[in-house]
């Protein structure tokens, strides 16, 4: 069954905010790249996959809404709001919460994420780390 581009990253972002690692690794091409909204890369999907677990355990309520999406070809862009809470301890605090506005580009080649690109302010997680346990 032929996927289209803004299906594939419907269902990237539906794993994303289940948590679900595997399902995201299934969903990522082999040479997948994430880009963050630092403009920091993480390439290949075994090495994307730790890096999303490794966040979940930092924002383990991580989730995104996604208000519109436009679609083009191969690429999908998403605009909606990512939130969560920071935790260094594993105990969710309601002062480490944070949200923001976000949006998210996905790159779709043969069915699979070949690279999804977060655009966000990282302030607001940032701050709670600098002052949340």
């Amino acid at each position: 069954m032929w996927k289209t581009a803004e299906s594939v990253a419907k269902e990237f972002v539906r794993a994303i905010n289940r948590h679900d690692v595997e399902a995201m690794a299934e969903l990522m091409a082999p040479r997948h790249r994430f880009v963050d909204s630092m403009g920091q890369v993480v390439e290949g999907r075994e090495s994307v996959r730790v890096a999303w677990g490794g966040y979940f355990r930092m924002v383990p309520d991580y989730s995104i809404s996604v208000e519109e999406i436009f679609s083009k070809g191969p690429v999908v862009l998403m605009v909606g709001v990512a939130k969560g809470t920071y935790t260094a301890d594993g105990w969710l605090r309601e002062e480490n919460g944070w949200k923001t506005p976000a949006a998210f580009r996905a790159s779709i080649k043969d069915g699979k994420v070949a690279e999804w690109r977060v655009y966000a302010d990282n302030e607001p997680m940032r701050q709670r780390m600098r002052t949340g346990k």
